[in-house]
């Protein structure tokens, strides 16, 4: 079995990387493949929108078709549609070679909870936890330095094929540790057609109009306005559905477990204080000194292969019955809070080395955080609600991403152009102050942009600090206690009845 979970983890690592290669190397992509800036966005966000649109239904499909089989064709799918995509003969081909990659590439994550919460012993099921939040932590820093060593090294075409390799070495992996089910075809007799047909669109457009806002200027365009109003009555409807049908792909009652409504919650705002601490760097130095994407992988290496050693660590102190997840998460959240404070004091004099400091505590606070959502959320239910907390969690963390893309975006916008305002009302009351370092317009304007894009990043690193500091304070109102599941009997039958709130200064935590 742990050959199995290896390959399922490659495979969601290896979609991982693919759903950044159009994002990371885009100019150079756009030059090699003639594509403009504009027409080179909808790549990453068709991906994107098939790519979360995927986790929701995809735990059906393994339920159908056998998690064995079904995981096995859709990461050969990735892997063939890779080996194709340089060859596309026009832009319309490509983008409908990378929605279908990004329904292969959304599928793989939900396979690889439930792998973990159905086949890993009580023991070691935390470290299979561990696996999963590898995926959500240090997979997507890795796809920077491997997009850029690719392009470096082996030339564009390779950016799109670096999937192949790894593909075809999980498919073996999975075929030899994961054991064959039997089809079950006959759930197709109550196959939730409403629910696809609602969900689907709903999804996609959500994402899309998350990941297009900033640069369509949000609700100043007719595009935005419709997908946002559509997407949104869609998604209420297929709520609705879900509620009522025999065969959800949701089993939305579910969220009347505190647990499972704070995890799912705690693990979108985890997930966008975790992209901003990769975004906001990166824009940085991209920015403002003209760092190419092999320049900031050193950095993104720094936060990633730590973390290989962090995470099973972090596993181990949560499989204690003695500790006590919350308290773990609690140190995680200050942790990552810390990271942001810092990148508040960034000047225009930084450079790569001044962000290693910054991310190391980011090493230590992001496991320390995922790991006990997952087990919050997961500890609590019956194994046959795996798929359906497999779904909901990964349709979450999907959505995580788009909404760290356009908060991102937006933030940073808004606080650039609203600074740029000031500083050229300053040098228009006081121009003679200034007439001996502006020597002509161009000058002007690349200070005015400078100073601008630090106080943005600054601006926003405080907006991240908000969010920690408030699921900080959500943690100590709603979520109980839970022990790990190698934990005694006794320790088991407490956990199953702990469902009623329980915060972190409890008298019941000191028992």
């Amino acid at each position: 079995m742990g050959a199995g979970l290896i390959g399922v983890l490659l495979a969601v690592l290896v979609a991982g990387f693919n759903e950044h290669v159009t994002e990371i190397d885009l100019p150079d992509l756009g030059g090699a493949l003639g594509i403009g800036y504009d027409n080179g966005t909808w790549l990453t966000a068709i991906y994107e929108a098939c790519n979360v649109s995927a986790m929701a239904f995809a735990p059906w499909c393994a339920a159908t078709f056998s998690l064995r089989r079904f995981t096995i064709t859709v990461t050969g799918l990735l892997a063939l549609l890779a080996a194709f995509a340089p060859f596309m003969p026009d832009l319309d081909c490509l983008y409908i070679l990378r929605a279908v990659q990004g329904l292969a590439g959304g599928s793989l994550p939900p396979m690889l909870m439930s792998v973990a919460l159905r086949y890993l012993p009580p023991k070691i099921k935390i470290y299979g936890l561990g696996a999963y939040a590898l995926s959500a932590t240090c997979g997507p820093n890795l796809a920077t330095p491997l997009a850029a060593l690719c392009f470096e090294t082996f030339g564009w075409q390779s950016v799109f094929w670096e999937p192949i390799p790894l593909c075809l070495a999980s498919m073996a992996l999975v075929f030899y540790g994961i054991p064959q089910d039997p089809l079950r075809l006959e759930r197709f007799r109550q196959f939730n057609w409403s629910g696809l047909l609602l969900g689907f669109p709903a999804i996609s457009m959500i994402v899309i109009a998350l990941m297009q806002g900033d640069r369509l200027d949000w609700f100043q365009s007719s595009l935005i306005w419709d997908l946002t109003v559509c997407g949104i009555a869609f998604f209420a409807l297929f709520l609705v559905n879900e509620w009522s049908h025999p065969l959800p792909f949701f089993k939305i009652q579910m969220l009347r477990n505190r647990n499972l409504s704070f995890s799912l919650i705690a693990l979108a705002m985890v997930l966008v204080l975790a992209v901003a601490n990769v975004d906001l760097p990166s824009r940085y130095l991209a920015e403002l000194q003209s760092y190419r994407p092999w320049q900031t992988a050193p950095l993104m290496l720094a936060l990633a292969i730590p973390q290989l050693v962090a995470l099973p660590l972090v596993a181990a102190l949560c499989n204690f019955r003695q500790v006590d997840c919350r308290w773990v998460m609690a140190l995680g959240l200050l942790l990552m809070a810390g990271s942001v404070y810092a990148g508040t004091f960034v000047t225009s004099d930084w450079y790569r080395g001044n962000f290693y400091w910054l991310q190391a505590m980011q090493v230590l606070g992001q496991p320390m955080a995922v790991i006990p959502i997952l087990m919050i959320a997961t500890l609590t239910l019956a194994p046959t609600d795996g798929p359906f907390v497999s779904g909901m969690f990964n349709m979450v963390k999907g959505f995580a991403n788009a909404i760290a893309a356009g908060i991102l975006s937006f933030l940073f916008t808004w606080r650039e152009h609203l600074h740029s305002n000031i500083l050229l009302d300053h040098y228009g009351a006081s121009r003679f102050l200034l007439s001996d370092l502006t020597r002509n317009d161009m000058q002007l304007a690349s200070t005015v942009h400078q100073q601008a894009t630090v106080m943005a990043i600054a601006d926003s690193n405080w907006i991240m600090i908000g969010i920690a500091l408030g699921l900080l304070v959500l943690l100590t109102l709603i979520p109980s206690r839970v022990y790990p599941p190698s934990a005694p009997a006794a320790a088991k039958l407490k956990t199953a009845s702990s469902i009623p709130s329980t915060s972190l200064s409890s008298p019941s935590l000191a028992r």
